[in-house]
């Protein structure tokens, strides 16, 4: 295509001929014409308009996630062990959760208000810490199917809620071990918090793991009938020792037995967490538990939308979430050797804590020779057994 003008002949009003236009004019001319030809060069071709950049997309909210804890943060014991499980999803998720807690909170109808208002502020997945939770999680997930929701130590699920718990008995059972090797008295003792099958449990996994290396061991009990309860801890454990226990444990969920020991010159335990610093004289070890690994695995799901109701967990030493921590330095090297093939038995699989046979308290044989006791016998534990002294008082 050409955009330059046919030559013609140029005349003025008098007829003069005006083909001696000056160069300059033509000059002035042909770079005109230049410039509408540079401006013209893509004809035939169609312009895009530049394309517009996507939205952003919208960052998703975080999910919210709240606890309700049965006793305060600093207990050093239950509490303190949740509370650091707590910290360790906000470490491994960062900004996509918001966590958050209410402490101190009772087994009674006051847990359901509280569960209540943590699922009115938005909170999309709420763990209740304590066995007396159960009836008051179940009627809010019940209105909230929306919301997942997690129960410690209980045995009551839904759609949209299930249970989880740590084998406890094991780091009793482990601590029975050195207690078998440190006591002087033979005569052990326990400060016990509810008869449940739980606690029951764990005072007879300490006693069977104190015979395995002393079978003269017998084991003293007192109930205080509360999970969280300074005062109430003191007084039993100095019954115990008063009765002849040198070295104690507990399932209660403060330091105050081990600070007890320590007073009266006497061994113990720390329980959940590592309680070294409260009686470091009187320390044997600490029986910890660990809940990060299940509750960053919980979130992940959730966060994933994997999660899924009526379903129990049930962790110990295999999966990281129970240990034997803290050893005092004055434990024989027997002791120390025992309890070392105990654990890597219990992490391995090749060593089971409750495998026949097994006597109780009446004398009756309560688990066959070689028989190994399942989760639901496990769970269900409502005797003593032999060396174990005194009765079940009841848990209604």
């Amino acid at each position: 295509m050409s955009f330059f003008p046919t030559p013609v002949t140029l005349f003025n009003k008098k007829g003069t001929d005006m083909t001696d236009i000056s160069k300059r004019s033509i000059v002035k001319m042909v770079a005109l014409t230049a410039v509408a030809a540079a401006a013209l060069v893509g004809c035939g071709k169609k312009e895009e308009a530049p394309k517009a950049e996507a939205p952003a997309a919208a960052k998703a909210e975080p999910l919210k996630i709240a606890f309700a804890y049965v006793g305060p943060v600093g207990d050093g014991g239950w509490t303190f062990a949740h509370d650091n499980g707590r910290k360790e999803i906000e470490k491994a998720f960062g900004d996509k959760v918001v966590t958050s807690f209410v402490e101190k909170v009772p087994e009674s109808a006051d847990a359901e208000r509280v569960i209540r208002d943590m699922a009115a502020q938005g909170n999309k997945l709420i763990f209740g810490t304590t066995f007396g939770y159960m009836e008051p999680m179940l009627k809010v997930a019940a209105d909230h199917k929306d919301i997942k929701f997690e129960h410690a130590t209980g045995y009551k699920t839904a759609d949209n809620m299930r249970t989880y718990d740590s084998r406890t008995y094991e780091g009793a059972y482990m601590a029975g071990v050195v207690a078998g090797k440190m006591t002087k008295s033979n005569t052990l003792g326990v400060v016990a918090s509810i008869p449940i099958p739980e606690v029951i449990r764990n005072i007879n996994s300490f006693t069977l793991g104190a015979q395995s290396v002393n079978p003269k061991i017998k084991t003293k009990v007192v109930w205080v009938n509360d999970w969280f309860n300074p005062p109430k801890e003191t007084e039993a454990a100095t019954a115990l020792i008063n009765g002849g226990a040198d070295v104690l444990m507990q399932n209660t969920d403060s330091s105050a037995v081990l600070q007890t020991a320590e007073k009266l010159g006497k061994r113990a335990f720390g329980w959940d967490s590592d309680m070294t610093a409260y009686g470091p004289k009187a320390h044997l070890g600490s029986a910890v538990i660990n809940w990060g690994p299940y509750y960053i695995k919980s979130v992940r799901e959730a966060l994933e939308g994997k999660w899924t109701g009526n379903q129990a967990s049930w962790w110990g030493v295999k999966e990281g979430a129970i240990d034997f921590v803290s050893l005092a330095a004055d434990v024989p090297e027997d002791a120390k050797k025992k309890l070392d093939d105990v654990k890597a038995g219990l992490k391995d699989g090749s060593f089971v804590i409750w495998k026949g046979p097994i006597v109780g308290q009446d004398g009756k044989e309560v688990l066959a020779k070689d028989a190994v006791a399942d989760d639901k016998f496990l769970g269900g534990i409502n005797f003593y057994v032999k060396g174990v002294e005194g009765k079940i008082p009841s848990s209604k």
